[in-house]
């Protein structure tokens, strides 16, 4: 490979990354944080309550996954009715 050739891949990588980077909204992000825009708080209230929605899941699985008693069925249907109930508040 010879100088010239070695230039031109080096170049074509930089431009295929930064088209990536572009793509991936990399720059916008970096330019609202040295500006000092204020960040999207409903974005992250909202990925938040996600969060708490899961960990609560989890939780409850663990108590299901844990206990042998008769109560099991009982409990895998109230979250069957729960999340009926939640799919039909976001419709």
């Amino acid at each position: 490979m010879n100088p010239f050739e070695f230039v031109l891949a080096l170049m074509i990588l930089v431009f295929v990354f930064t088209i990536v980077r572009h793509k991936m909204g990399i720059p916008v992000r970096s330019m609202r944080e040295m500006r000092g825009d204020p960040v999207d708080d409903r974005e992250n209230q909202r990925l938040r309550g996600q969060v708490h929605q899961l960990q609560e899941r989890i939780r409850v699985l663990e108590r299901i996954v844990t206990d042998r008693g008769a109560e099991t069925a009982a409990q895998i249907e109230a979250l069957r009715d729960r999340d009926r109930i939640s799919e039909e508040d976001q419709a």
